[in-house]
């Protein structure tokens, strides 16, 4: 795990330039830096050091050097590439898994990133030919932000890398914050930073005399097969292991993120490390730290936890905002900060649970209440217009239901978080702020593509490729490397997909469960008692906190600044945090949202 940044075009003082948007990065690799610079080509690498320690530095090149390589992330079925590419006559200079890249690209092309099984952001400049080819993980595990500007295309693991840079121009991207109050993330594949897009998951790019042309290389499908539950159950547990054990790969020492849940439980079960890491609140109802330390109990496992100090979370914040580039308002942010900077102290290497959801239909969401359940045995010729009718209705008790029930899921799923309502957000914005592109704009092409599956199907895919891209592996890679640590994700690789594109929707979602095949899998590995434990999900008590007079006080302050008054209706907003604090109403989402991106823009233009 490692950074990068990088431009083409005519700067001068290329080399200084390039130190000092390394710099910005240091984090993402400790261990050391390299760089390379000629004619219009600037590439830059920080190292965290993982496999190959000695001889695995970075700009890496091919034989005759014409190809240079800067590249962020791991590839599990390097060894097996690199004999393929020995056997036609490669010759490798180190036994890391990024040479597999360079010679890849020199014997593949574009179709290299097919071959590839990891998690990957990567540059190779072409010497002779002047061309940059740049490729992004099928999932979308690694980031890879770019810009043109002022006649330079700038390129980097992380926005703030591109700072330093005389051509770039820091303003903020007006049609990004209404989108954001809804989705609590980045939705939009322009960031926050206008003119600064992602490369988006899946994707390469080639960037030759000055044309850039992007192109998708995969799209995930599900594509159920009839098999017998055991069958299924089977295929799953065996992918799972074989996935866990090829991401054990490393020089260094490994460890595993571990909460309450089947997910995390089934990787430390499996793996079996030396060390699990929780963190938790004091309050139990927000803690995993019990549950956590009993499984590693009953593994045998040593559980380093830590309980967090709320006064020192907040402190935290503008930190942890700065870190993730652009504003993010998921409040698990800020305990996986914590985590990554505890389990750093004991290893470099740390896998962790995420992405099962998606893949085997493990949120809430996914399922039907027993009360939607009830209320579509009416007729839907009575369910249809209910359905419309509440959705131009105020927040009420009931109005979910309604929507749910009589209209077609493409109008009411967005994703696993649904902050302020489109009209909500508008509302407390001013002026330009309120013309950002509408969430059914945003949902709509990725509901177009899977018009003929059921909804279970179209709910993973549409999470697939926002909620899982932009909020849950943003974070755990901002997060981890904030403190130099390297999140591997077994759940996210391309075998494990293909047996999970396989799985029937009523194995994957039921009358008894959520993720039903992957808990049966799991129970394979997990203690009975670990086996049947509820998840509470990284919890936060920001609705505590917000009532809390320090914090508040602390809130209210940014909310009545002259940062707030640029982009919000004050009124609205003091409005829903007072509301909030004198316990008349639960608006702690809505106001955390707010004041994190307030947080954010201090951070980078107050």
């Amino acid at each position: 795990m490692c950074g990068f940044t990088g431009f083409i075009g005519k700067t001068g003082n290329a080399s200084a330039v390039l130190e000092q948007m390394m710099d910005r990065i240091i984090h993402r690799g400790p261990d050391s830096s390299g760089s390379f610079t000629e004619d219009e080509a600037a590439l830059g690498f920080r190292r965290l050091s993982i496999i190959d320690l000695e001889a695995g530095h970075q700009p890496l090149y091919n034989e005759d050097e014409s190809f240079v390589l800067i590249f962020n992330g791991e590839i599990y079925n390097f060894m097996e590439l690199r004999e393929e590419l020995i056997g036609k006559g490669h010759i490798f200079k180190t036994h890391t898994d990024s040479e597999v890249l360079i010679h890849g690209y020199e014997e593949y092309g574009e179709a290299l990133v097919g071959r590839l099984r990891g998690m990957f952001a990567f540059v190779i400049w072409d010497r002779k030919a002047k061309k940059l080819f740049a490729a992004r993980d099928m999932f979308g595990i690694k980031p890879f932000y770019y810009a043109r500007m002022n006649g330079t295309l700038l390129f980097g693991s992380e926005i703030k890398s591109f700072l330093p840079h005389p051509h770039f121009e820091k303003e903020l991207n007006e049609q990004a914050l209404k989108p954001y109050l809804t989705f609590q993330f980045p939705v939009l594949n322009e960031t926050f930073f206008k003119g600064v897009y992602k490369l988006p998951a899946a994707h390469y790019m080639t960037y030759e005399n000055g044309e850039l042309d992007i192109v998708r290389y995969w799209t995930p499908e599900f594509k159920p097969e009839q098999q017998p539950l055991e069958e299924v159950v089977e295929e799953i547990d065996q992918v799972v292991r074989e996935s866990i054990r090829a991401h054990q790969i490393s020089d260094v020492k490994v460890g595993s993120f571990l909460s309450s849940g089947v997910d995390s439980s089934y990787v430390a079960s499996v793996l079996q490390p030396n060390k699990t890491f929780t963190v938790g609140f004091s309050d139990r109802n927000f803690s995993e730290i019990d549950n956590a330390k009993a499984l590693s109990d009953e593994l045998g496992i040593e559980n380093v936890s830590e309980v967090l100090d709320s006064d020192l979370c907040f402190e935290k914040l503008d930190e942890i905002q700065y870190m993730m580039d652009e504003p993010h308002s998921n409040p698990s942010i800020v305990p996986l900060y914590f985590l990554a900077e505890l389990a750093r102290r004991d290893v470099t290497v740390v896998l962790s649970g995420e992405g099962a959801d998606e893949l085997f239909g493990g949120y809430a969401e996914y399922d039907e209440t027993p009360a939607l359940k009830k209320y579509k045995k009416l007729p839907s010729a009575l369910r249809k217009p209910l359905g419309g009718i509440a959705q131009a209705l105020p927040e009420m008790r009931g109005k979910n239901l309604m929507i749910k029930g009589g209209r077609p899921v493409e109008d009411w799923f967005i994703g696993q978080a649904k902050i302020f309502q489109e009209k909500e957000a508008a509302d407390i914005l001013k002026g330009p702020y309120r013309k950002g592109p509408a969430v059914k704009e945003i949902v709509s092409p990725y509901y177009e593509k899977v018009g003929h599956e059921d909804d279970i199907t179209k709910m993973q895919y549409l999470d697939l490729h926002l909620w899982l891209v932009d909020d849950i592996l943003l974070k755990a890679d901002k997060m981890s490397m904030a403190h130099s640590i390297e999140l591997r994700v077994p759940f996210l690789d391309r075998r494990v997909m293909e047996v999970a594109a396989k799985v029937p929707s009523p194995y994957r979602v039921n009358d008894i469960d959520t993720k039903y095949a992957f808990r049966l899998a799991a129970r394979r590995a997990l203690p009975e008692a670990s086996a049947n434990r509820k998840k509470i999900g990284f919890p936060v008590p920001i609705r505590h906190w917000i009532r809390e007079e320090k914090y508040y006080r602390k809130i209210e302050e940014m909310f009545r600044s002259p940062e707030a008054a640029q982009f919000f209706d004050q009124e609205e907003i003091l409005g829903l945090l007072e509301a909030h604090y004198e316990e008349k109403a639960n608006n702690a989402r809505k106001v955390w949202t707010v004041f994190m991106f307030l947080v954010w823009y201090k951070k980078y233009f107050g």
